[in-house]
């Protein structure tokens, strides 16, 4: 039995905040702790917001082989940018934090502002609100964080 769209929305809108949870327990974290522990907890959250990047260029993919399988003719942005966020994640993982998380803030920007350009066409725009509130918070997040280090 498949769950109505409503509550399944509820559920994805659920997952979706308490998917902040370590970007702000991080963040708050690295301005409680003893500056020996910073390298520890600056790298989990560097990594944390790593795979969140990796995950909405993943998202891309998704609406890449959706619209392939839908229009034969589906263009290949969506492909070709769902490998930029990962790549760009990367780069950031490999620097201090107080170099890699303020990255990191760009960089889910970046996928914000080309979501709010390409959700639209796919069809999810109804996405955007929920995903600019997610964006603020992990902004937010990793330039606290970063501040601390």
């Amino acid at each position: 039995m498949s769950a109505h769209p409503d509550q399944t929305r509820k559920h994805v809108k659920l997952l979706a905040y308490a998917g902040l949870i370590p970007f702000v327990g991080l963040a708050v974290l690295l301005w409680l702790i003893d500056a020996d522990l910073h390298p520890f907890v600056a790298l989990a959250l560097t990594g944390y917001g790593a795979a969140i990047v990796s995950f909405l260029g993943g998202i891309h993919w998704g609406i890449g082989f959706r619209n392939t399988t839908r229009m034969h003719n589906a263009p290949l942005f969506h492909f070709g940018w769902g490998v930029v966020p990962s790549l760009m994640a990367w780069i950031a993982i490999t620097m201090p934090a107080y170099a890699g998380l303020p990255l990191l803030a760009v960089i889910l920007g970046i996928c914000y502002a080309v979501d709010r350009k390409t959700y639209p066409e796919a069809g999810l725009q109804e996405w955007l609100p929920l995903r600019k509130h997610l964006t603020i918070v992990a902004v937010l997040s990793c330039l606290i964080g970063a501040a601390a280090t």
